[in-house]
């Protein structure tokens, strides 16, 4: 997913994303554990959007907390 779509996403939704696609991540490295997929390039893709969405999110808790001082 790309960053900007991201950014157009409340915190709340960004919550939810971040925890669907850590749910994801786990099935995924369970199965290739099993030998069921073979999802490198999956899971490498999943990895990546879960990072952007965790920096969005710590984004803006900076902003926030620059915000309150």
């Amino acid at each position: 997913m790309k960053a900007q779509k991201l950014r157009e996403l409340d915190e709340k939704e960004l919550n939810k994303q971040d925890h669907e696609m850590q749910e994801q991540a786990f099935r995924l490295r369970f199965q290739m554990s099993m030998g069921q997929t073979d999802g490198v390039k999956k899971l490498r893709e999943l990895r990546k959007d879960r990072a952007r969405t965790l920096t969005i999110l710590r984004e803006r808790q900076i902003a926030a907390s620059k915000g309150k001082e």
